[in-house]
C-alpha cells in the first residue's frame, strides 16, 4: 500500500509551493499518529478527561486538549508554518514569519467523548501566508483559499482524509511504524443513503426550515420523502464526516434559539472550512443554510458558522427551506404546531 510520505511527493513534484505544503501535511500526520497512541492509552496515560480550564460552549477544556495542541505545535515548529491558530489558543502564534503556509486546527474534536471511549478527531486547514507582518491575517480568508484540509478520525483504527485540491484520499495508520498507508483513493460520496445526523435534543430551539427537514425525515415512507430515514450523532464532527463521506447522507448542527447558537456552535476556520473542503472534493457539499460554507470569509478567529454538509441533493433541500422561507410547512399537519417538534 502506498505510504502518504510517497503520495505526498508524487504530488508535490518540483515546486516549492507544493513542498511546503506537503510536508506540512506529513508533520500533522507524524502528530496525528503520536496522538492517537496517546489516545489508545486511554486512563493509563493519566486523567485526559479532566477539566483544567474554562471553554465557551461550557464543556471546559480538557487535561487531552492541551496535550493534543502542544504535541501538534511541536511538530509544526519543523515545518514550514508561518502561523498557527488553534481551538485551544486565544489568537494566533508565529512560528517561522516567512514559511508560506498558514495552519488552522482543532487538535481535539469530541473531547466530551475520552471518558467514555467514544470517538476522537482532528481537524485542520492549510492556508497561503503571503503577508507577515501579521499571523492573524491568513486565517481571514474564505474556505476556497485553502491549499488543503484534512481529518483524523481516532476510533478501533486511526484514518486520516485528506484532500489536496484534488479529490479525496483516506489513510489508515499502521501503529507498528506510525506510517499512513493509503486505503480508499478518489472516495465519492454516496447520493441515496438515506441517514441523517442531527442532537435532536435541541428540536424545540430549532428554525422552521430545520425542523421541516427533520420531520420531513422521520415521516418516513409516509411523509414527503417517501422513504424511512435512520438517524445518526456520534458526537464528535470528525466521527460523522467520515461516515458521511463513506455512506452518504446528511449532517446538521444548525444555528438555533438557544443564548449563544444563534451561529451554531461549531467554529468556521478550523471545523467547518476543512470539512467543507473534504465534502466538496468527495462530490458533496456544505453550507450554513444559505451560501456554500467555502464561500464565507471569517471576521473573527473563533467565529462560530451553521454547518449542514453531506450528499448534494439533502443538503439542496435544506437550502432550499432556508431560502423559500418554507411557505407551506405551516399549512400542513405534519409541519404545524401540532408537528412531531413543537415549540
Amino acid at each position: 500500500m502506498l505510504q502518504l510520505a510517497e503520495h505526498l511527493e508524487a504530488w508535490a513534484g518540483p515546486s516549492n509551493g507544493r513542498q511546503a505544503v506537503a510536508e506540512t501535511v506529513f508533520a500533522l500526520a507524524r502528530a496525528s499518529a503520536e496522538l492517537a497512541e496517546l489516545v489508545a492509552e486511554g486512563p493509563l496515560a493519566g486523567e485526559l478527561g479532566q477539566v483544567v480550564g474554562a471553554s465557551d460552549d461550557g464543556d471546559g477544556q480538557k487535561a487531552l486538549d492541551l496535550r493534543a495542541n502542544d504535541l501538534f505545535l511541536r511538530h509544526l515548529h519543523h515545518a514550514p508554518v508561518a502561523a498557527v491558530a488553534s481551538e485551544e489558543m486565544p489568537a494566533p502564534v508565529a512560528l517561522r514569519g516567512a514559511a508560506p503556509v498558514a495552519v488552522a486546527m482543532d487538535p481535539l474534536d469530541g473531547s466530551n467523548n475520552i471518558e467514555i471511549n467514544g470517538p476522537l478527531g482532528t481537524l485542520f486547514s492549510l492556508l497561503p501566508s503571503e503577508r507577515h507582518d501579521d499571523p492573524a491575517l491568513p486565517f481571514t480568508a474564505a474556505g476556497d483559499r485553502q491549499l488543503a484540509a484534512g481529518c483524523v478520525l481516532y476510533g478501533p483504527h486511526t484514518v486520516l482524509m485528506l484532500t489536496l485540491g484534488a479529490g479525496v484520499q483516506i489513510f489508515t495508520l499502521d501503529r507498528r511504524n506510525r506510517e499512513f498507508r493509503l486505503t480508499r483513493a478518489a472516495v465519492r460520496m454516496p447520493e441515496a443513503r438515506r441517514e441523517y445526523a442531527i442532537n435532536a435534543s435541541n428540536a424545540r430551539h430549532w428554525s422552521l426550515p430545520v425542523r421541516a427537514f427533520v420531520e420531513e425525515c422521520v415521516a418516513g415512507s409516509a411523509g414527503p420523502r417517501g422513504t424511512d430515514y435512520n438517524m445518526r450523532w456520534l458526537g464528535c464532527v470528525a466521527a460523522d464526516a467520515y461516515r458521511v463521506l463513506l455512506r452518504g447522507g446528511i449532517y446538521l448542527y444548525p444555528g438555533d434559539a438557544r443564548p449563544g447558537y444563534g451561529r451554531g456552535r461549531l467554529r468556521l476556520a478550523y471545523e467547518a472550512n476543512p470539512i467543507a473542503f473534504l465534502m466538496d472534493q468527495a462530490g458533496g457539499t456544505a453550507t450554513d443554510g444559505f451560501v456554500p460554507i467555502l464561500e464565507i470569509a471569517p471576521q473573527t478567529l473563533h467565529q462560530r458558522v451553521p454547518l449542514i454538509f453531506g450528499s448534494r441533493d439533502k443538503v439542496a433541500r435544506v437550502v432550499s427551506l432556508h431560502l423559500d422561507g418554507v411557505p407551506a410547512a405551516g399549512q400542513r399537519p405534519l409541519f404545524g404546531a401540532r408537528g412531531l417538534f413543537r415549540s
